[in-house]
């Protein structure tokens, strides 16, 4: 599988179709869309309950041009292992081509509640391609705060009000995680930079045994913004250094989109309705806390990449 230089070199090939029932402005079609045409046939694809299989499979009906299997909220890593290793046996037994295995959970089935699948999945080694479109909350069941949803931002369960600013626990390192169980090829990945996006998602898919993205869902819905600004949204994320653009390949760290001179955190907190409250004079204090926390997280990055600003 190559790499790309343009959008014009993405393939026009479509396997997932239009009239699905994700709201307007949703980041998750288009790391569905770019999956699809970056993994070559054949493949499977496994999804964990949540937005995307909510919204793409009201029955009778499918967006869905590849086989699918819809699973329960936590075991989609599980059912992913399953499959992987049934369809290496037929491969070993029959001689018939393994598939690529793909597998789908949002932030609450990947974070939360299948942690554990995928953990196990990434320390036994199954080859496999696991994305989390992380939207930072439950929002296919209410706009619930998971373990995802970043530090200050108000949620259903996390609400900024008289007792509290948001949530106050900062959110986890899922690439670390999955570095931490010895994975080849990790990445964090935006809708905005989507030439960028594919790239990493052509080495995921080219690389053997278990490789986990981590991809950035903006969610009008929940985060309260114009459907229309999304992209906007996505790409503040990433200018101020809130979200780095960065992958772990076969043990060297690089930042893909180096942010020289970010933008004010600020331009992307007043964007969202679930962060406003955070300019608010008494709530400097936290603010100043998560600036500290992402420049941390920045020089981490740099230092583990040998990059400097």
């Amino acid at each position: 599988m190559n790499q790309i230089k343009t959008l014009r070199d993405i393939p026009t090939r479509e396997q997932l179709a239009p009239g699905h029932r994700l709201c307007a402005g949703c980041g998750i079609p288009q790391i569905v869309r770019f999956v699809l045409k970056a993994v070559p046939d054949p493949k499977v694809v496994v999804n964990a309950t949540g937005c995307l299989e909510v919204a793409t499979t009201i029955f009778p009906y499918t967006s869905w041009k590849v086989p699918w299997i819809h699973n329960a909220f936590e075991n989609v890593a599980a059912t992913a292992s399953g499959i992987e290793a049934a369809f290496k046996i037929m491969e070993k037994k029959r001689g018939r081509r393994k598939p690529r295995i793909i597998a789908f959970g949002g932030d609450g089935g990947t974070f939360d509640i299948g942690l554990q699948a995928l953990s196990g999945a990434l320390e036994r080694g199954h080859d496999l391609l696991y994305i989390c479109y992380d939207n930072e909350a439950y929002m296919n069941t209410g706009i619930q705060r998971s373990g995802a949803t970043p530090k200050g931002a108000s949620t259903t369960t996390s609400p900024a009000g008289r007792v509290i600013p948001g949530k106050l626990e900062r959110k986890k390192d899922l690439i670390s995680i999955a570095i931490a169980h010895g994975v080849k090829y990790a990445a964090t990945l935006n809708p905005a930079y989507p030439v960028d996006m594919y790239n990493k998602i052509v080495k995921a898919a080219s690389t053997s045994g278990p490789t986990v993205l981590h991809y950035f869902t903006p969610c009008p819905t929940g985060w309260y913004f114009d459907p229309s600004r999304s992209i906007e949204v996505a790409r503040l994320a990433v200018q101020t250094r809130i979200w780095p653009l960065y992958e772990y390949d076969n043990g060297v760290y690089r930042i893909t989109v180096m942010v020289k001179k970010p933008r004010p955190i600020e331009d992307y907190f007043k964007l969202q309705g679930r962060f406003r409250h955070l300019l608010k004079p008494e709530n400097k204090w936290l603010l100043d806390e998560i600036k500290k926390e992402v420049e941390e997280n920045w020089n981490r990055l740099l230092k583990l990449s040998g990059a400097s600003t």
